[in-house]
């Protein structure tokens, strides 16, 4: 019996020879195949062994009696834990991503446009949330009345992200134009959760010093225009498809295309498993710790950051049967390009 976390040359060799090639086939490997394109000129009785051995650690199973073998979670997690370096992308694919994202400089296109292009290489599901908080950080807002009782509220932030909204609010536009100077000169730079909270003290701390200013202020502030768009992060996601051609438990399927359409399962599964300080790509396999649903599905994912500062997360989910090397590669490649071009940008 082969001990878990203890492989030896011989059962790596071939453990791999299985992963890959059930990776790239679908169907369940049999020695005979094995032996063909054994380098060390092993015969099927050989591999035959040694595959009954990866069997007993819980490396393999045997879905029928007469069918050869395919890998188990533990399998692939022993595999991409003996990936080592990093694959380069075909010239091909450098050139779809590049394309895709070439002139991009606000966080949520580039963004939106990783999930597809993502979807699109790796043809599986491509993820990516926009997180709030850098993203928020204001550079200026601008105040226009529109008529009676109405008030266009228009907030941008360093992202290069624009929030619009009208507010039934009556207020004059030499006022608007007073509130609109003070937040810029005094926010510019702030989250909007900062500049919320440090504005709610001053309302009640200045309002003798500015009390016109302030009231104006305290009007538009409690009518939300200051408001995140949602208060929450922003969801793209592309490929769901993909899973229709590559899933055939319709049941599971069904599930899987349902937590797909609820952005708050996506945000919390991205949380689940990538941590901001993480340098390199995350591979997850099994995610039922935070999708009950998802237990024979893959994460392949890493945050999104402009220097420091982590601005979303881009990520695969497929089933375990993905091409992990060509996905690593293209998620790494993708998360430095977004650290390149929006930092050239800015």
């Amino acid at each position: 019996m082969v001990p878990p976390g203890n492989i030896g040359h011989r059962e790596r060799e071939i453990l791999t020879a299985i992963v890959e090639t059930f990776i790239a086939t679908g169907e369940p490997v049999g020695s005979r195949v094995l032996s063909r394109s054994n380098r060390e000129g092993l015969s099927p009785a050989t591999i035959r062994n040694v595959m009954a051995d990866l069997s007993d650690a819980g490396f393999l199973e045997q879905p029928h009696t007469s069918s050869g073998r395919v890998p188990t979670t533990e399998a692939y997690r022993y595999y991409v834990e003996q990936i080592s370096g990093e694959a380069h992308l075909s010239p091909g694919d450098e050139n779809i991503i590049r394309e895709t994202l070439s002139g991009i400089t606000d966080t949520a296109e580039f963004l939106e446009r990783t999930s597809r292009v993502l979807s699109l290489i790796s043809k599986n599901v491509g993820v990516a949330v926009a997180v709030p908080g850098a993203k928020n950080a204001l550079e200026h807002v601008y105040f226009s009345r529109l008529g009676d009782q109405k008030v266009l509220a228009v907030v941008v932030t360093r992202a290069g992200l624009v929030r619009d909204r009208v507010l039934r609010l009556d207020i004059s536009q030499a006022d608007l134009d007073a509130a609109a100077r003070y937040i810029n000169e005094n926010f510019r730079g702030w989250t909007m959760s900062e500049m919320r909270a440090e504005l709610q003290r001053r309302l009640e701390a200045e309002r003798s010093e500015y009390d016109r200013l302030m009231q104006s202020l305290e009007q538009l502030y409690k009518q939300g225009a200051l408001a995140a768009e949602s208060g929450t992060e922003t969801v793209f996601v592309e490929g769901a498809s993909n899973l229709v051609a590559n899933e055939q438990d319709r049941q599971r399927l069904q599930e899987m295309l349902k937590t797909l359409e609820e952005k708050g399962k996506i945000v919390r599964l991205l949380e689940a498993y990538l941590d901001a300080k993480q340098e390199a790509v995350r591979v997850v396999i099994g995610l039922d710790e935070a999708v009950p649903s998802m237990s024979n599905f893959v994460l392949i994912g890493a945050p999104a950051r402009v220097g420091n500062e982590v601005r979303g997360s881009l990520a695969v989910i497929g089933p375990t049967r993905i091409d992990y090397q060509h996905t690593m590669t293209a998620v790494s490649y993708i998360a430095r390009l977004f650290d390149k071009i929006l930092n050239e940008s800015e």
